[in-house]
Formats: structure tokens, C-alpha cells, sequence
């Protein structure tokens, strides 16, 4: 099955595959939705068999993805779960009831838009992927209850994350019950824009005519696009931070508790656990409960444990993950400036430690500028690395820019990166690895084959 599942795997991306692709022009010419409909009308429609979630934003999208789909499950109902990029195998993209897609399903929906794919013109490997994902969560339409079981169920409900942008994401053919946008700041700027304003234009393009929408907090200039497209569209508006509170109850290494309830109704307020770390993610929770109460608006039954216990279970690896003890080795997928802020700010406040050994590697198309700023200070040492994934800036050509500031940084290998950090580290110290997730997935598992512990599933089994 190997072999085949391979073959499956290099089918999808020998098309046009954008997310290794830097430097080309996002606009409609070449991101065409007309494609995906066709592609999905070949398929019979699959997303018209589930209710959905549709979430974009520039950082928080796929924590709040989910902590929404784990929210869902507990409530009962078989749940999709569709998100991008991957960390170590691309399986994890399509779940359904926390489980990923197996190799055997990637066969045989593989097979199924080969028969259909020639027909649609210049499709690309995010569009094929995504019509994957909703033909698996569709399969045995029609059968599915709210009961769990244990053979395999099509999705009730899916939790779609945005790719990138909103308007032109291919998800964005589907009408979901809420539309939620997380956290925008500056990112994919070549792309989405220059101002806040061009890309909150970009997030809003999710909003459907009448379909609720949940905001995170926003600066000021984005939340105006948002409000602006809502009332156009006359689709309501809840804001997090005006309509819904939260507040901190306690923050360590193990996890957060927070408070959180709608500001209309104080009478609501319940403590959550959360084991994700980062104030930020008390923020994401609270645009997920806001998100799951427009859903009960509509009728759906989700009872207030789910939503404890949703929360509390959720998993999200790679982001702001402690993997190690004495020294502190932590990984988070950071890659901008408002990202790399939060990360600092997280490290300050929950660990205490001697030393930062920052375990560094970025995208050639990102902002480097405002990532050193936010986390260079805080570093005493500096490794400067390249994952193997094609956009990986030169690690040499960072080394430079961080001597230009005045800093000190080593280019290495990735293969040399930890055990290097590894043989610096006092046990007081902190290794922190960051600035993609294609480098936290490398790091991750070089982390496992260094402790022992069994690899994570990987395409290459």
C-alpha cells in the first residue's frame, strides 16, 4: 500500500502548488473558485452533505479551528476537521472525529479526482486537496447521527481553516452555519496586501449574506473592513472583547484556566481549562465558545460540558509545545512579527531560565525584520537554520542580517542545529526552536529520534 499511497500523494501536488511558491500574483485570474464548484459538482457536491465552520485569520486560525472541532465532537456530532499546512505527515490535514484520514482513503479518493480531474483546467494542489477533504467527510452521506460509532462515519459537521486570505481560499465555496475570523496583523503581505486594511479585506471575503460572524479583537483598521462588510452583507457581528469576555484565572507550563461569557450575560461566566500555553490562546478559546454559542443561536445542541471538556482535550503540536525538561526545549511555529511578540511574551512569563538558545529558520517571503526585532533581544545564543522545505530563506542570509543589528548567529545544518543547542545548554537554560512550523515538524522529530520516543507518523513509512 505504500507504493500506492505514494503514487496518490505525488499526483496531488505535480499541480500547480502554491504553497511552495513564492513571488506570484493572488488574484482571481489565478485563483479562479469556479474551478473548486466545478470540481465539487463532479463529485456529486460534498459540501452540501455537512453543516460547517469556516474560519480564517492571519495567526490563531488553527488553534481556534480546533478547539471548535473538539468542542463539536464532544458535543456528539461526527466532526471534520480540515486545516493546512501539516507538521509531519500530510494525513493530519483531514480528520474526522480526531482521527486522520488513513492511507487507504487517500488511495481511493485519489482515484476517485483522477477520474474527474482532467476535465477542470488548471486545477491546483491545494484545490484538489481540499476537494479531497470534503469528498472523505461526505462519504456514506445520509447515514450519519449524533451517536457516536466505532466504524468509520461521514462528517455531520466540518471546521474549515482558511488556507490563506478568505476571498479567493478555495474553502471559501461553502456556506457555513458561523464564519469566524481570528487575530490579523501583517503577513503574506506580497499577497494579501500592504495595509491592515487590504488584508482584513481579504479575511472578510468569508462572510456570507445573513451567516453569523465571530471576530477576535482586532486593530482598529481591520475591524472597521470587518464591520463595514457585515453590515453590507447584513451578517452579524459578535466581537470578541465588546460581546464576550474573558479573564485570566491562572497561567504555568501545565496549561491556563480563564474565564469567559457573554458581556450580556455575567450570569454565564464559567472557568475553562485550556492545556495550549500563551495568553493569546485564552483569546482563540474565547472566539471558539463565542463561535459554538452562535451555533446553539441556530438551535444546535451543544451542551455546556462539551465545551469544558472540548477545551480542555484539545491538541494542537508545534505550537508553543514544551518537548523537554532541564534544559527547557520548546517549539512554536511563529512566523511573523506579531506571532514572534507573543511567543517572547509567553517565554518571559512562564519560564524561568538562565539562557535563551534560539533555534532559528524562516520562509524567504516572510517579514525577518520584524521577527528579529521581536525575539533577537531575548536570545544569548543564535543558530540559524534551513528546513527542507523549497521557501526556506538561506540560513547564511539571515546570519547577515542578524550581524548587521549588531548580533551574533551560526548557520548549521538541521541536523546539527539541536544536538549543538543541546550540547550549550545548561540545565537552566531554554532552547527554543522557531520561525515555521516546517521547521518545529524537523525539529520535533529530530527531537524524538534524540530521545528515543517513537517517531510521528510521516509520509515516508
Amino acid at each position: 500500500m505504500n507504493g500506492e499511497y505514494q503514487s496518490a500523494i505525488d499526483y496531488l501536488y505535480h499541480f500547480t502548488d502554491y504553497e511552495v511558491q513564492s513571488g506570484y500574483v493572488y488574484s482571481p485570474d489565478r485563483f479562479d473558485l469556479a474551478r473548486v464548484e466545478r470540481l465539487l459538482a463532479l463529485l456529486d457536491h460534498p459540501q452540501r452533505s455537512f453543516r460547517a465552520v469556516h474560519v480564517a485569520g492571519t495567526k490563531g486560525k488553527g488553534s481556534t479551528s480546533a478547539m471548535i472541532a473538539s468542542i463539536l465532537r464532544h458535543a456528539g456530532y461526527h466532526t471534520g476537521f480540515y486545516s493546512s499546512p501539516h507538521l509531519h505527515t500530510f494525513r493530519e490535514r483531514i480528520q474526522i472525529d480526531g482521527e486522520c484520514i488513513s492511507r487507504k482513503e487517500v488511495i481511493a479518493g485519489v482515484e476517485r479526482l483522477r477520474a474527474v480531474a482532467p476535465q477542470v483546467p488548471e486545477i491546483t494542489t491545494f484545490e484538489l486537496i481540499t476537494a479531497l477533504a470534503f469528498d472523505h467527510f461526505a462519504r456514506c452521506a445520509g447515514t450519519a447521527s449524533s451517536s457516536r460509532r466505532e466504524a468509520p462515519c461521514p462528517a455531520e459537521w466540518a471546521v474549515l481553516e482558511v488556507g490563506m486570505g478568505g476571498r479567493l481560499d478555495a474553502t471559501n465555496v461553502v456556506t457555513p452555519e458561523v464564519s469566524v475570523i481570528t487575530s490579523i496583523s501583517y503577513d503574506h503581505m506580497l499577497y494579501l496586501g500592504d495595509t491592515l486594511a487590504e488584508i482584513a479585506g481579504e479575511k472578510a471575503g468569508i462572510i456570507k449574506p445573513g451567516v453569523p460572524v465571530v471576530s477576535a479583537p482586532q486593530p482598529e483598521e481591520a475591524l472597521q473592513v470587518i464591520q463595514q462588510v457585515c453590515a453590507e452583507k447584513e451578517a452579524p457581528l459578535t466581537l470578541v472583547g465588546r460581546d464576550w469576555q474573558w479573564e485570566s484565572a491562572h497561567v504555568s507550563t501545565q496549561g491556563q484556566r480563564f474565564w469567559a461569557c457573554p458581556t450580556a450575560d455575567r450570569s454565564a461566566r464559567t472557568l475553562y481549562s485550556l492545556p495550549l500555553l500563551g495568553r493569546h490562546q485564552q483569546v482563540n478559546a474565547t472566539v471558539a465558545l463565542a463561535a459554538v454559542d452562535q451555533l446553539r443561536v441556530a438551535g444546535v445542541d451543544i451542551p455546556v460540558q462539551a465545551t469544558l471538556d472540548g477545551l480542555e482535550s484539545v491538541r494542537w503540536p508545534g505550537r508553543l509545545e514544551i518537548l523537554g525538561r532541564h534544559p527547557w526545549v520548546i517549539v512554536d511555529g511563529a512566523h511573523n512579527g506579531d506571532s514572534m511578540l507573543k511567543l517572547r511574551a509567553t517565554i518571559d512569563e512562564l519560564f524561568a531560565y538562565k539562557e535563551l538558545i534560539l533555534i532559528f529558520g524562516i520562509f524567504a517571503d516572510k517579514d525577518v525584520s520584524s521577527m528579529l526585532d521581536a525575539i533577537l533581544p531575548a536570545a544569548a545564543r543564535v543558530l540559524v537554520t534551513q528546513s527542507h522545505h523549497p521557501r526556506a530563506a538561506q540560513a547564511d542570509s539571515i546570519v547577515e542580517q542578524i550581524a548587521a543589528r549588531g548580533g551574533q548567529a551560526r548557520a548549521v545544518s538541521l541536523d546539527q542545529a539541536l544536538d549543538e543547542a543541546l550540547s550549550v545548554a545548561g540545565n537552566d537554560d531554554l532552547i527554543c526552536a522557531t520561525g515555521s512550523l516546517n521547521l518545529v515538524a524537523e525539529l520535533r522529530a529530530a527531537w524524538f529520534r534524540h530521545t528515543g520516543q517513537p517517531l510521528p507518523p510521516s509520509d515516508a513509512e
